[in-house]
């Protein structure tokens, strides 16, 4: 069905972005991308590239219009810096809806060093507010998607499942019990996830004072990399993060195996995380934006994950399908060495959504990825090199806490 309403994707040249750019415009909305390539220039910085290769946006966007033809518009634009430039666009554009993805993603990256941390900082809240406050001085009634994280909450769940945003309390008002409801308490365990709880923030201001609609999607950890429309052609490809700063742990896992590298868990692998797969983000994205929050409704927050597995399990997991070895390294983060995590995610399965869950099919599908393109991976690059803490112990081999193999 024709639908020939526009909508701009903040960083639509990134990993979550461009398949959502590629699916909206499938759906027949008119995209616009806005990007600065920052992501493309940290590769330049990092010393290593994605797994697979991605051609130029402007090749990328090419190809789509020739296969779909539909056309993607976009637009160099630093959100953080160029206000001026990001009002006059939504002013021409008049989107239905925008979604962000324009932020630097990766808590390792974000914790390198005094630098790192100030332009995440710079880039993640300027960027934020500064899209917020073009979308009041517009007038228009514009819809903002966002892509936070489920590390907002942190990973301590008190003994309770995390509930999507909001928690029910009960307050002693003058001797009478009383159940309010808060946002769930924030606890960031990086600089990363400290701006995303500032954004939370914003949002939470901008929507009560100036009835911005908004959903906030607290997204947890991406794994896979193709969606139907990035394997359309082989221009089209989505990225693959692989290294010690931007590799999610499963995708790292599975390309540690196609080398021969031992599986890097950090830590005991006690660690429970949220998943999702990429094409499950995408998914989701859309129903957010066919499903706004009604004006002058509070924001709406999706627990954007499908499942949770401990860190160990997934390695073991990865271990007995490749006949990788499991290597325990100390955790440069400062974080419980075990947690539980129970999330609720009703809002999205109510919408519609029937979740992919992890199976070894879909796994076997990235080892394939993984093995392609091994010679892309310099392994100096896996080993992470940040520290959470100046009294952790790390060197740039990350010294191990254990260093014998987990029976597969």
């Amino acid at each position: 069905m024709e639908n020939r309403e526009r909508i701009i994707v903040l960083g639509g040249d990134g990993f979550c972005g461009w398949p959502t750019s590629l699916r909206l415009s499938s759906e027949g909305y008119d995209v616009v991308i806005v990007d600065n390539l920052s992501r493309r220039k940290i590769d330049v910085e990092l010393g290593c590239e994605s797994l697979t290769p991605i051609k130029p946006l402007e090749q990328r966007l090419r190809r789509w219009e020739e296969i779909s033809g539909r056309r993607i518009d976009y637009r160099a634009l630093n959100i953080a810096d160029d206000y001026e430039a990001l009002e006059q666009l939504i002013q021409e554009v008049r989107p239905k809806a925008i979604v962000h993805f324009a932020e630097q993603r990766a808590a390792p990256y974000s914790m390198k060093s005094p630098r790192h941390k100030r332009y995440t900082v710079d880039n993640n809240i300027n960027g934020t507010h500064n899209i917020l406050c073009a979308i009041v001085e517009s007038g228009l009634d514009i819809h903002l998607v966002h892509l936070g994280t489920m590390g907002v909450y942190g990973y301590g769940t008190a003994g309770m499942s995390i509930p999507e945003g909001y928690l029910t309390v009960k307050v002693d008002i003058d001797g009478v019990d009383r159940e309010i409801e808060i946002p769930y308490p924030p606890h960031p365990g990086s600089i990363y996830h400290m701006t995303k709880t500032l954004d939370a923030l914003l949002f939470y201001y901008y929507n009560k004072n100036d009835d911005i609609r908004i959903t906030d999607l607290h997204q947890g950890v991406v794994w896979g990399t193709n969606t139907e429309e990035t394997l359309m052609h082989p221009d089209l490809i989505n990225r693959f993060d692989w290294e010690g700063d931007y590799g999610t742990v499963l995708n790292r896992f599975l390309v540690e195996a196609a080398v021969g590298h031992p599986l890097t868990v950090y830590g005991s692998g006690g660690q429970t995380r949220a998943f999702i797969h990429i094409r499950d983000t995408v998914r989701c994205i859309s129903l957010a934006i066919k499903h706004p929050p009604a004006r002058k409704q509070r924001v709406k927050i999706f627990n954007q994950a499908t499942e949770t597995h401990r860190v160990r399990d997934l390695a073991g997991l990865v271990a007995r399908l490749t006949g990788a070895e499991v290597r325990y390294y100390v955790n440069p983060r400062n974080e419980a060495s075990e947690n539980e995590l129970v999330v609720h995610n009703e809002q999205f399965l109510e919408l519609g959504l029937n979740p992919i869950t992890l199976s070894e099919g879909l796994l076997q599908e990235v080892i394939e990825i993984a093995s392609r393109y091994a010679d892309r991976v310099d392994q100096a690059k896996i080993i992470a090199d940040s520290r959470w803490r100046a009294d952790i112990p790390l060197d740039r081999e990350g010294t191990a806490a254990r260093r014998e193999p987990v029976a597969a």
